[in-house]
């Protein structure tokens, strides 16, 4: 909440600890709108005469409900909201109701946070007179207000995360016996075999003797995993605790079988398209294999220099693929992509006495895989190019790629540092199939640009559209 402190700080009249102890206790306001199905309000005085700020507004995920009430940071007359005033002056609850539109009414329920025994804010809950009426519903009043009294302490925000319409909700008392039950846990339950709720003990052999397998989530000790019969579910426990006795509990239980189908379903995807392009890779390199045999048996040194090329093409686009075998998401790391062209073109191309230095620098880029294997290929021919033109009678060389990204596009500048470009080199002209192909996917397939440069050496710059969807980058 920028809310809670500066808004503490600049339009209330309370002090600076009771902004921090009001903003330190918001951890729970969601939880506490969806466990009571209302629109949840945190009134404090301000320093405007006769009138209330409205700290915070929380609506609930557990139930439709279209009035529009008050608007966090907002200033409301006291005149125009008597019970809040009521509880604020008197640190008292009191039920009663408010019109929200002309002829609509909702039911409100004030709830007093003090701090000593002075009230400095008021909790409201609203919500309509359907719900205020369901059996066991002051049972969540209750509830909420003792989290609200508990919320005081440092509370796991995890635990009380929001909840959503179809949970579960069980609430017990002191004595883990089930006071409440929503109609989801009911549910849920009559499939395990279990016909009424209340008045069991939680841990009751009838609730517990259809789990075949239970796990607790190693990160939230307060949550398990549950196998009953065909349904698997995750079962959130909270506690809540005074004085080291337990005063009541409330226990979420999700129904996520449909879930758990879906994932071993994409698992079990997952793992076919690896197996998929694990096998394209092996495939490849079995043309590629076949070429340099090819290519042995010929006596053209120009057919063996077109079958090694050839080699390189597909074996670049070979890297591509067994890193996609390699990983669950279809994305590649430029980077990476790169650097290991780089190392299988070295080893093809390069005298064995060359020294070869490769420099990286840039933001990580992550692509999908149709557009990380046209890279692959320019990438492939840039390095080609570099390995046979640049380092002409050298000893060593320079190859880097230096990254760069603006909102719009990618920028990668494959450079060498040797011996640079013809005088009168013109792209547009070159008779180069390599450089035809670079210019063809960057500009047609990816809608890209390309430039070749001299600049102590040869820097191809390649710009790539970002893509909006499905692009990920760090």
């Amino acid at each position: 909440m920028r809310s809670c402190v500066e808004n503490c700080r600049k339009y209330s009249v309370l002090t600076a600890m009771q902004g921090e102890l009001l903003k330190h206790m918001s951890v729970c306001f969601p939880f506490i709108a969806d466990l009571t199905h209302a629109h949840v309000s945190v009134y404090v005085k301000s320093n405007q005469r006769g009138k209330f700020l409205v700290l915070t507004h929380e609506k609930p995920h557990t139930i439709f409900n279209p009035a529009d009430l008050a608007v966090a940071g907002s200033f409301v007359a006291v005149i125009e909201e008597p019970l809040v005033d009521y509880t604020m002056r008197t640190g008292k609850p009191i039920k009663g109701k408010r019109e929200w539109i002309w002829g609509s009414s909702l039911d409100m329920y004030t709830f007093a946070i003090h701090d000593g025994l002075d009230p400095i804010a008021v909790v409201t809950f609203e919500t309509n007179s359907e719900e205020f009426s369901i059996e066991g519903y002051t049972q969540l009043l209750k509830t909420a207000c003792v989290i609200l009294v508990n919320a005081r302490k440092a509370l796991d925000k995890e635990m009380y995360r929001p909840m959503s319409s179809s949970d579960g909700l069980i609430i017990t008392d002191k004595y883990n016996r089930i006071v409440f039950a929503n109609v989801a846990a009911v549910r849920i339950y009559k499939v395990l075999g279990v016909g009424n709720l209340i008045g069991c003990h939680l841990f009751d052999r009838q609730l517990t003797m259809h789990v075949s397998k239970e796990s607790v989530a190693v990160n939230r000790p307060y949550e398990k995993e549950l196998e009953a019969g065909e349904l698997i579910l995750v079962q959130r426990n909270i506690p809540i605790i005074e004085g080291g006795n337990l005063q009541q509990r409330v226990v979420i239980v999700s129904d996520i079988t449909e879930v758990r189908k879906k994932d071993k379903e994409i698992l079990i995807k997952s793992a076919v398209i690896q197996e998929i392009h694990h096998r394209v890779k092996n495939n490849l390199q079995t043309i590629a294999s076949l070429l340099r045999l090819q290519s042995r048996r010929t006596k053209s040194q120009e057919v063996k220099e077109a079958l090694k090329e050839s080699v390189n093409r597909i074996l670049s686009i070979s890297v591509v693929h067994e890193f996609l075998s390699q990983q669950d998401a279809e994305r590649i790391d430029v980077v990476e992509v790169t650097r290991n062209i780089l190392k299988l073109v070295a080893q093809n191309m390069l005298d064995s006495e060359f020294e070869l230095e490769t420099r990286f620098t840039g933001p990580t880029i992550i692509l999908p895989s149709e557009q990380a294997s046209n890279l692959a290929l320019i990438v492939n021919e840039l390095i080609l190019n570099s390995i046979e033109h640049a380092f002409e009678n050298q000893k060593k060389g320079l190859i880097g790629l230096d990254i760069k990204k603006t909102q719009q596009e990618y920028v990668l500048d494959l450079y060498d540092n040797g011996s640079g470009l013809p005088d009168n080199f013109d792209i547009s002209k070159t008779k180069s199939l390599g450089l035809q192909i670079v210019r063809t996917l960057i500009e047609d397939d990816m809608g890209g640009n390309f430039q070749l440069i001299n600049q102590a050496g040869t820097h191809a710059w390649i710009t790539i559209p970002r893509k909006t969807e499905g692009d990920v980058e760090s």
